[in-house]
Order: C-alpha cells, then sequence, then structure tokens
C-alpha cells in the first residue's frame, strides 16, 4: 500500500474537517441535494465522455493508485547484468531456463523473444509496441480522473446558481437570505473539494506511477538488445545505469553475488 497517498487524503480530510468543526457550523456543510448534484453531474459527465467499461473500471485504476507494486529500475538492471554475463559465458540460450525465475513477465518476453533467435529491430518492435500500448492504457485513466477533477467544480457551481435561483425567488424573507447563500455555496465546496482532493492528486499519483514503469520497461528493452547483441556485462551495466539519476545509480550492483 502507497502509504503517501493515504496519509495525504487522511491528513487533507482532518485538516478541512477540523476548521469546520472550529467554525462552529459543521451541518451547514452537509447538503444532500448540493452532493447529489456535485458528485452525480460528475459521473453523469464522465459516462458521457467515456465509454461505460472504461468509467466501470474506474475502481481499478483507484487502486493503482494506493496497492501498487513498484518498479525498481536497478533491480532491473542487476537482473540485467547477470543475464549479460551468464550469456556471455554459457550463451544466450543459457538464459531461457533463468529467466523463469524472474517475476517480470515483460523482462521474460524479452528474454525469450532474444532467446528464439528473434532479429534485434523485431525484438525492439515487439516491445516497444507493447510499450506504447501499455502507456496509452495508462493514460486513459488519466485522462478520466484529470477530467473528473475538471467536472466536479464546474457541477459545484452549477449547484450553486441553482442554490442562488431559489433564493432569490425568496427575497420576500430576508432572514432566510444567509442560510440561503450558505446552502448555495456549500456546491461549490463540494466540487473544490472533490477535485483538488481526490480527482486530480489520484491523476497526479498515476501520472506518477506510470512514468517509473516506462522507465523500468524502457531499461528492459535496451538490456535485452544489449544482451542479444553480446555486449560486455560492464559495458551493458553503464548504459542502463545512464538512464538512471546519480542518487539511483549508487545502489546498482548492490545486490550481486
Amino acid at each position: 500500500m502507497d502509504i503517501g497517498t493515504v496519509i495525504g487524503i487522511l491528513s487533507g480530510l482532518g485538516l478541512i474537517s477540523l476548521a469546520i468543526v472550529q467554525g462552529g457550523g459543521a451541518s451547514t456543510f452537509i447538503n444532500i441535494p448540493s452532493l447529489m448534484i456535485t458528485v452525480g453531474g460528475m459521473l453523469a459527465a464522465t459516462l458521457i465522455n467515456y465509454p461505460l467499461p472504461q468509467v466501470v473500471g474506474v475502481m481499478k485504476v483507484v487502486q493503482k493508485a494506493f496497492f501498487h507494486k513498484k518498479a525498481s529500475p536497478e533491480e532491473v538492471i542487476n537482473h540485467l547484468v547477470r543475464f549479460a554475463e551468464k550469456a556471455r559465458r554459457d550463451g544466450v540460450l543459457a538464459l531461457e531456463q533463468e529467466s523463469q525465475n524472474v517475476d517480470d513477465s515483460f523482462l521474460q518476453k524479452g528474454i525469450q523473444l532474444a532467446v528464439d533467435g528473434t532479429s534485434p529491430d523485431l525484438v525492439r518492435e515487439i516491445m516497444d509496441t507493447d510499450l506504447a500500448f501499455v502507456e496509452e492504457r495508462h493514460s486513459t485513466g488519466q485522462a478520466l480522473f484529470r477530467s473528473m477533477g475538471e467536472y466536479a467544480p464546474a457541477f459545484g457551481m452549477i449547484g450553486t446558481l441553482i442554490g442562488l435561483i431559489q433564493m432569490l425567488r425568496s427575497l420576500d424573507d430576508p432572514s432566510g437570505i444567509g442560510v440561503g447563500m450558505a446552502t448555495a455555496l456549500v456546491t461549490t465546496f463540494y466540487g473544490a473539494f472533490t477535485a483538488n482532493l481526490i480527482c486530480l492528486p489520484i491523476a497526479g499519483k498515476l501520472k506518477s506511477r506510470s512514468e517509473g514503469e516506462m522507465l523500468y520497461k524502457r531499461i528492459t528493452v535496451e538490456g535485452v538488445l544489449s544482451i542479444q547483441a553480446g555486449e560486455n556485462p560492464r559495458i551493458v551495466e553503464e548504459k542502463l545505469k545512464a538512464f538512471l539519476s546519480p542518487q539511483m545509480r549508487e545502489s546498482v550492483g548492490r545486490d550481486k553475488g
């Protein structure tokens, strides 16, 4: 579980709730019609904009923000360097059994293509195509949450306009104007809250997850092609370390042996 995501959401909820309670008007912020307009309108617009299966599958996308097996570029480089050493010593065919011990289907696929004698150009084409479709699926999830983050404030404003219109129809009772105005503005609060604490941060988290996985897979592609070309393991390591920041490069090679 991603503790940072959980802490961020809980701390945001806690601080906002504390501010509301200390203001002495917690009941003012509870308004079911406003919630229906904001959340219902956001979901309705999302259904119009995206195919139903993508919207239904949004929970699977949300899970990636909270539960995610971190792809470690350093770990895959260490695996690839070991594979390069074995391939240089025993030949590429010796990697077939070795790759089965790695819990990484993308790396296994690349090694198997190399073992099967696939041409380097075709190996790159197949793996790049796989990588492109993964990136496209990730982009769809990010776009969906960004859209929800745009719709929520818009429907919050619509709810506020509805409340103001209803309030203006009863101006003959000045005592109710303050209450009516507060109720109308609650909808805007719901929209801003939903967008800025839930939808947009989740979209950003999914983007960072995707960037990390794409880096991991690009390193894998280059490593497989280097192994297939019979390059020296030290050269393979230095080539792949070029993808990493100076801090990350320090951990490469620590788990050897």
